[in-house]
């Protein structure tokens, strides 16, 4: 199976967080599985580490590549048509971060790993 995390996905595994489902932190365990990290999620997080709202260590970078290698993920970086493609979805979803994440799962079929129902509104499958 390939699957793109959601970033609470990505945060919630490597610190054990029990918010993760059973069924997400199986997938995730499962070396057989292939994981992608988007590069918007990255972004994301240092956005929000850098504004105090999400604790990460003062070398965010190290932290968060580290942390992919550990758990065997690889980064999807942000194509020209992820982004462009954001234009033909449907206003249903605020966060600009999860839009470009819905359409990276769309454009590269991937499910997404995310507890957040409203990617679920979404023409993509997800996973939880």
């Amino acid at each position: 199976m390939k699957a793109l995390l959601d970033t609470h996905t990505f945060l919630w595994w490597i610190t054990e967080d029990p918010r993760l489902s059973p069924r997400a932190r199986e997938i995730i365990r499962d070396g057989e599985n292939i994981l992608y990290l988007s590069a918007a999620s990255c972004w994301e997080m240092a956005i929000k580490a850098r504004l105090g709202k999400l604790e990460m260590p003062a070398n965010i970078t190290s932290f968060i590549t580290d942390q992919m290698a550990i758990n065997a993920i690889t980064p999807l970086p942000v194509e020209i048509s992820h982004a462009l493609h954001v234009y033909t979805l449907p206003n249903l979803h605020r966060d600009p971060f999860d839009r470009l994440l819905v359409s990276q799962a769309q454009i590269e079929n991937l499910p997404i790993l995310t507890a957040d129902p409203q990617i679920a509104r979404y023409a993509v499958k997800v996973i939880w």
